[in-house]
């Protein structure tokens, strides 16, 4: 029997580079509910990140996400949320 290919999505996040002086990094964060709170989202990197791109590949089909980044400094501490963007995953 023939497995049946998965269709494989992924969503590509970009952001504008912080102009904060100190920043080292970005945290990005994914949420299934539209925020204000973000208190239900989850934190999708282990570590700050210092592209301003991110690709999330573990997302379903037919879901919506909602995502924001944060700046990071050298102490650990983060900014405010971004704006928030929301990406709909197609069904296969």
């Amino acid at each position: 029997h023939d497995a049946l290919p998965i269709s494989q999505h992924s969503v590509a996040l970009s952001w504008a580079a912080s102009d904060s002086p100190g920043v080292v990094g970005y945290h990005v964060y994914r949420g299934l509910q539209p925020g204000p709170p973000f208190t239900e989202f989850t934190r999708l990197t282990a570590s700050p990140i210092d592209e301003t791109t991110y690709t999330d590949t573990s997302v379903s089909a037919g879901i919506a996400y909602y995502y924001v980044a944060t700046a990071v400094d050298g102490h650990g501490k983060e900014s405010t949320f971004s704006n928030q963007v929301s990406a709909v995953i197609p069904n296969p």
